[in-house]
């Protein structure tokens, strides 16, 4: 290719990237039904994806958004990306984020765990939640890619995993860690009052002594938030070889900072970028609060003086999205996809 063919190429690649990353749509809403790989049991999970049809006010879980439910999905490729939600929790309180993801090009899984929901507390403290959540994540991945609906929208790279306090040690399994379960039992002994971390005394339940940590090398890249991460020491993380970006709040009230996120920022080979919030408790990466939810559940709605739980979900949609931008490979819209092709057929004929 000659010089000019070679700037040529660039300048619309540059112009096509600048078109793809100005590209915005509505966030689609559907549900997948899936079998829970731990008892073959169905489980849900809901999908935002990038859609060009109408969004409209829906309550969910008692949580506000804007989706258009079962809307088309926007032409193009894009990637996928996996929610895990922390213990006794819902995805839907992370609404805002997975929406976010999906209005500037992602596929956004958020699953239900089985037996860890806030609706159903029968799995915790047992192997079969530690074990069986990353089963279930890995279950999403299958089922979304074989989706009528998203599958044939999503592209072929590697799948982005967030969590969320619990979700974060799910994340880790996923991404290659081995849980220390004497670990958990030394912490808990030493400190017995730990009642977020400790519920069991340190001791998991062995109801399924089948099940393991497994990996999925689908995963190519963790965004964790105020992970509960201290089974992993150094040795228990030797493993996870992928892009981490870890945020949480200086003054976490349920997991203690120096054990979890401080200690896993340290101890991840492949160093992090990890993000301190000043003044910011362990409920700050849940959706900003509406009025409604204020008065329901005042201990998750409010934050320090001084804190912004807005401002900051805006950094962390537009943080995030240029983190598994640039770990996955950014959305291609179909305008942006078909460009592509015709410049490398371009090229094909320039260097016969």
């Amino acid at each position: 290719m000659t010089p000019f063919r070679t700037l040529l190429a660039i300048a619309l690649f540059a112009g096509l990237l600048a078109q793809a990353n100005a590209a915005t749509w509505v966030a689609g809403l559907h549900r997948l039904t899936l079998a829970d790989p731990v008892d073959r049991r169905p489980m849900q999970a809901l999908v935002f994806y990038p859609s060009s049809g109408e969004a409209r006010p829906v309550r969910i879980e008692g949580y506000q958004t804007r989706v258009a439910q079962d809307a088309p999905v926007a032409m193009g490729r894009f990637p996928l990306l996996v929610i895990s939600h922390g213990n006794t929790g819902s995805p839907m309180a992370l609404h805002d984020l997975a929406n976010g993801l999906a209005r500037q090009g992602f596929v956004v899984v958020a699953v239900i765990h089985p037996g860890d929901n806030s609706r159903d507390r029968s799995r915790l403290g047992t192997l079969s939640n530690l074990y069986g959540r990353p089963l279930q994540v890995s279950a999403a991945i299958t089922a979304a890619r074989a989706d009528t609906l998203v599958g044939p929208y999503l592209n072929d790279g590697k799948v982005g995993v967030i969590g969320y306090s619990a979700g974060g040690e799910t994340a880790l399994i996923l991404s290659g860690a081995q849980p220390d379960l004497d670990r958990l039992r030394r912490y808990c002994q030493q400190r017995p009052n730990d009642a977020d971390a400790c519920k069991t005394h340190g001791v998991l339940i062995a109801d399924h002594s089948e099940l393991g940590p497994r990996a999925d090398a689908r995963v190519g890249a963790v965004m964790l938030m105020a992970p509960l991460s201290l089974m992993f020491g150094r040795h228990a993380l030797a493993g996870v070889h992928v892009p981490a970006l870890i945020y949480s709040g200086d003054s976490d009230q349920l997991l203690a900072l120096e054990h979890n996120a401080d200690a896993l920022a340290r101890k991840l080979p492949q160093t992090p970028d990890y993000r301190l919030l000043a003044g910011a408790g362990h409920f700050v990466f849940m959706a900003p609060c509406d009025d409604e939810q204020h008065q329901r559940m005042p201990v998750l709605c409010k934050d320090a003086d001084g804190v912004d739980r807005r401002h900051i979900h805006r950094s962390l949609r537009s943080e995030t999205t240029a983190f598994f931008s640039q770990a996955l490979g950014a959305p291609e819209p179909a305008e942006r996809s078909a460009a592509l092709g015709a410049s490398g057929q371009q090229q094909g004929q320039a260097n016969p």
